[in-house]
């Protein structure tokens, strides 16, 4: 499971194909001539939110609508952020892990630990909200050049188990010692919420990075959007394009933050043992929410390729890509 350093998980989908395109056609103004033969203004803005860096991009014919709709996705990641950032202290979240306990939550907290106490449910506990007492354990260790000490993940490892948590509208309760991360769901659900923003404004073209992906309509130029899946091993090559893309994709894998140099030791974790799965250098997880293509394919890394099929197989128009280790 990801741990409180967000890692850049973004480096595996290379993102929009138009904006490779756009080098091909001469850069940010031909990219912009392109859309202006077709009566559309473009927006594109960048930033940064869960740790790493975020960009939104929208097409259409009234340039203060876009203007508008980005500034309205920016305030749903800060809105998101708020609830369940473990980068920010005063998050939701984070008040929750000191407290044990958090009256009134946001509703962007209940929704993502609702669907991440379900998914736990689903999978026997192979994807787990409460992994986070080993991030300490395994970030700890490994700035010593060393692995955790066997008593410190068997402390650990205690502490973990999603029954652990009780979620009610009015009110999350955690057992002693208990503390969780959404880190697995919190940029798919980011690209949900940012996408309905838009969806509010009216835009019926965009492109949406939050770290993880989302897509409507078509590229500025009237071609479809496509995604680029990055070898693991070799970020500057493609494993495959998904071609066109619409809706969300999520990507979770060893390389963004290892513990070892072979990549044995990474940010996820099988919440049974402590340590990372084995099988897998990278899965992506196409889906219909951001949501749910976060978590599958946090989860499907702990389950490997035959049971992590399977699950993906209950939620219509998903799709799945293993990549094992090299």
């Amino acid at each position: 499971m990801p741990v409180p350093a967000r890692t850049p998980r973004r480096r595996v989908l290379l993102g929009m194909a138009g904006l490779a395109a756009l080098a091909g056609f001469g850069g940010p103004a031909a990219f912009r001539t392109l859309a202006a033969e077709r009566g559309l203004a473009t927006r594109t803005r960048a930033g940064l939110a869960f740790g790493t860096t975020v960009a939104l991009t929208a097409a259409g014919p009234d340039p203060a609508a876009l203007d508008a709709a980005l500034s309205d996705g920016f305030a749903a990641m800060r809105a998101v952020e708020a609830a369940a950032s473990l980068f920010r202290a005063d998050s939701a979240l984070s008040h929750l892990n000191r407290a044990g306990r958090l009256d009134a939550p946001p509703a962007d907290l209940t929704a993502m630990l609702g669907f991440a106490l379900d998914l736990a449910q689903r999978t026997g506990g192979a994807f787990d909200p409460t992994v986070q007492p080993l991030w300490p354990a395994w970030a700890g260790a490994a700035a010593r050049g060393e692995q955790p000490d066997p008593k410190v993940l068997r402390d650990a490892l205690a502490r973990i188990g999603w029954r652990r948590v009780v979620l009610r509208p009015e009110r999350i309760v955690l057992e002693p010692g208990t503390a969780l991360t959404l880190n697995a769901l919190i940029q798919g659900y980011a690209a949900d919420r940012v996408m309905a923003a838009l969806r509010a404004r009216g835009i019926t073209d965009a492109f949406v990075d939050t770290g993880e992906f989302g897509a409507i309509g078509t590229h500025p130029d009237g071609t479809p959007w496509q995604l680029g899946i990055a070898d693991p091993r070799r970020p500057e090559a493609l494993t495959a394009t998904i071609t066109p893309f619409s809706g969300f994709a999520a990507t979770s894998g060893d390389y963004a933050m290892s513990f070892s140099p072979d990549r044995a030791d990474h940010h996820i974790f099988d919440p049974t043992t402590g340590r990372s799965p084995r099988g897998l250098a990278s899965v992506t997880v196409t889906a219909e929410t951001g949501l749910v293509a976060d978590g599958l394919s946090t989860a499907c890394m702990v389950l490997g390729p035959e049971a992590g099929g399977r699950l993906v197989a209950q939620w219509p128009g998903c799709s799945i890509r293993f990549v094992g280790k090299a």
